[in-house]
């Protein structure tokens, strides 16, 4: 999931370049700026959410071995 929160967080970043160097209006600016704004917690809930998914699987899927077996 944070590939994906990342890739949404660089296009913001992308879309809030390109709409401030190329005097789109204003409200277009602002609403690629609240998307990055937006994203950066989301991004960092998603971090915090994929740290915890072993665990959270091999509690789920007793099969599933959260940790390396020699």
């Amino acid at each position: 999931m944070v590939p994906f929160a990342l890739a949404g967080v660089a296009a913001f970043a992308l879309a809030s370049l390109i709409t401030w160097l190329g005097n789109a209006p204003q409200s277009w600016v602002e609403i690629s700026v609240a998307g990055l704004v937006w994203g950066i917690p989301g991004t960092l809930t998603m971090v915090v959410h994929d740290r915890h998914r072993k665990r959270r699987r091999a509690l789920t899927h007793p099969e599933f071995h959260a940790v390396d077996q020699p």
